[in-house]
């Protein structure tokens, strides 16, 4: 098999740091790899390395790092992976509170019309219906200023700082990939609409004993989600017919 390695981005204490293809690791190994990882999450990559998809955009590398600087250090420790989890996300908002960018689009935070418009990119005409509207928009900003998890791309049901009726795609991601990211996004869309839940872990499981008598929220969106895009991933000529249902069924 074809390594992922692209180039070395450098070494810091122990680390070798790596930018890597994510797109075939996403194909051929993992499809839950997104901008950075660690052996702590994919067991795949080498316990003494960090690994950056090479579609991230240039800049961002220093708050990937910073993040699994932390998370290695307190999970190395025996913290519990939730709570390590929680203490890297303060470091990494930390950082990109320091931003130029941040510094710019902080003023914006009291217009909610504004900010969104901030970061709208490009409105992708060719998948948006009556209903719901397809964006790409600026990964980074978003990072900086709603949810440093944010990656690929969203929609509403996901996160609540996207507006009703729209799908983001992260402008991080290459052109070849679009199509299966945004595919997974609109199948999940469509079910999580229709009562589903985002994913079936121990923590949502424990929600759903404590707030609803709706047993289809038990069937995890997300996890499904992933089954379709792995499958036109490996399956590209049938993309097309897919995404063609999953915008049918999201413009109901």
């Amino acid at each position: 098999m074809k390594k992922p390695y692209i180039k070395k981005f450098g070494e810091i204490s122990k680390f070798t740091v790596w930018i890597v293809d994510g797109k075939f690791i996403r194909k051929n190994i993992d499809e839950e790899f997104t901008n950075f990882g660690q052996h702590y999450r994919f067991k795949f990559i080498p316990e003494n390395e960090f690994w950056i998809d090479k579609e991230g955009k240039e800049g961002e590398e220093r708050y990937y790092i910073d993040s699994m600087l932390t998370m290695n250090r307190l999970l190395a420790k025996g913290m519990n992976h939730d709570e390590a989890v929680k203490k890297a996300d303060i470091i990494e908002r930390r950082e990109r509170a320091k931003s130029n960018l941040m510094k710019k689009e902080i003023k914006l935070r009291k217009d909610h019309e504004k900010l969104i418009n901030s970061v709208h990119k490009k409105f992708l005409k060719e998948y948006s219906g009556k209903k719901v509207k397809i964006w790409i928009v600026d990964g980074e900003a978003v990072r900086d200023l709603f949810c440093i998890d944010f990656t690929e791309g969203g929609h509403n049901f996901a996160y609540p700082f996207i507006p009703k009726n729209e799908v983001w795609i992260d402008n991080d991601v290459s052109k070849d990939e679009i199509k299966f990211i945004l595919l997974h996004e609109l199948h999940e869309r469509n079910l999580m609409e229709k009562g589903w839940g985002y994913a079936f872990d121990k923590f949502t499981q424990e929600i759903i004993k404590k707030t609803s008598k709706n047993q289809k929220i038990k069937k995890s969106a997300h996890f499904d989600a992933a089954r379709v895009e792995y499958y036109c991933r490996h399956h590209p000529k049938e993309t097309d017919k897919y995404m063609k249902i999953e915008i049918k069924r999201n413009n109901r």
